[in-house]
């Protein structure tokens, strides 16, 4: 299509349109002409083409004294549906929701699944998921797959903890189910679905702490992901000289001491047990077991030199923390702050994730969302499950 044509600055204004009215309905036709600065025959024609493609609602007349009262819009949610997987190292959770996030289906399923099983194990998944959903006017609308490696085109490039390197998740998928497949890293997933959600500024850092160490990266309202997809690989920075050897090649990474994987493997090394999960971790340091306290302390201490890095480095004007050890422990966060002892951090906030494990989940819906609107941003209520 010729840029600057007429069909081309009609589908741009719709987009713009439909965005105005999910973020600012119920709303009148004039009042968007206002918001918008478009003329208003332009907003009538483009809203007539929304009602009749059942995007747009009218849902009655708003509350005025003078002249005739306006009819109101707002967008239709339930008109089509997205499905959202976490693909973790031993675990695959699966949400559903409609199109402003709402109406949430959760379900977890295990993950044992070698290079060879892991597509058909995804077919599964998706058709359970799908096959529980009720008849819409656009039906399912996206796929989107949270990675915990790097994505670059839509392809995982690296992934250090799962045998999925390369494997064509996007075009296998697509193929099957006949809609778009998203794939995106786990903390990019992550920070789009607190600033959809929960945090809406310019410049925004998710620190997502799982196996390993992630950050997304929001700048100017926009998700950044560098050249080759490879920005926010924040826990393959190096912390220790020439310390534990990382799967990325390197020695020393934040992420062999203080992810969720290193500390646990830590404190199972120093009690004597082949292994050991979350829960008995937080029922030691509940304990207050001196192993364990100590371990949260090495947390806290390598996540703010790492904390620190990032406030130099992107001067947000908040950084989420989403943490298994933050969620149990909320006065870590406190610990942090007090760490945090260069000029930047005076005027970033530091806070908790406002969507915790489903974060990832949320973030890919949007993705999906967007998307299949065709708007740049998405400004959503925090979520509500069904």
């Amino acid at each position: 299509m010729r840029v600057g044509s007429k069909e081309l600055i009609r589908d741009i204004n719709s987009h713009l349109l439909l965005e105005a009215i999910i973020q600012e309905g119920p709303v009148s036709r004039a009042a968007l002409s206002k918001k918008t600065g478009l003329a208003k025959a332009t907003v009538s024609a483009i809203v007539q083409e929304l009602l009749e493609q059942k995007l747009v609602l009218e849902i009655g007349s708003d509350d005025t004294t003078l002249g005739r009262k306006p009819i109101l819009l707002t967008f239709n949610e339930g008109c089509g549906h997205v499905l959202a997987i976490d693909v973790n190292t031993d675990t695959l959770s699966a949400l559903t929701c409609n199109l402003k996030g709402e109406s949430c289906r959760l379900r977890q399923f295990p993950n044992h699944a070698g290079r060879d099983e892991i597509l058909p194990l995804l077919t599964s998944v998706i058709r359970q998921m799908t096959e529980e959903l009720p008849k819409t006017p656009f039906g399912l609308v996206g796929i989107g797959l949270g990675i915990h490696g790097t994505v670059h085109r839509n392809e995982v490039t690296f992934i250090p903890y799962s045998p999925y390197e390369g494997l064509p998740f996007g075009a296998e998928l697509e193929r099957e189910f006949k809609v778009p497949v998203y794939l995106e890293n786990e903390a990019n997933l992550s920070v789009v679905g607190e600033h959809s959600f929960c945090f809406h500024v310019p410049d925004l850092i998710g620190v997502s702490v799982h196996a390993g160490v992630g950050v997304g990266i929001i700048i100017q309202n926009e998700l950044y992901t560098g050249a080759d997809g490879n920005a926010g690989e924040f826990g393959h920075t190096i912390i220790e000289m020439n310390g534990r050897p990382c799967p990325c090649g390197n020695q020393g990474c934040l992420e062999q001491y203080a992810s969720e994987r290193a500390i646990l493997t830590q404190y199972a090394l120093c009690t004597g047990q082949p292994d050991t999960d979350i829960d008995a971790f937080v029922a030691a340091c509940s304990r207050q077991e001196e192993k364990a306290l100590s371990l949260l302390q090495d947390f806290v201490r390598y996540i703010s030199v790492g904390i620190n890095n990032l406030l130099n480095a992107f001067n947000p004007d908040v950084i989420v923390i989403n943490s298994s050890f933050t969620s149990y422990f909320p006065e870590v966060l406190t610990q942090i702050r007090e760490n945090l002892g260069n000029r930047a951090g005076r005027r970033c906030t530091l806070a908790l994730s406002g969507l915790q494990d489903t974060s990832i989940l949320l973030g890919a819906a949007c993705l999906c969302i967007r998307n299949f609107l065709g708007i740049h941003h998405l400004r959503l209520d925090k979520v509500r499950e069904e």
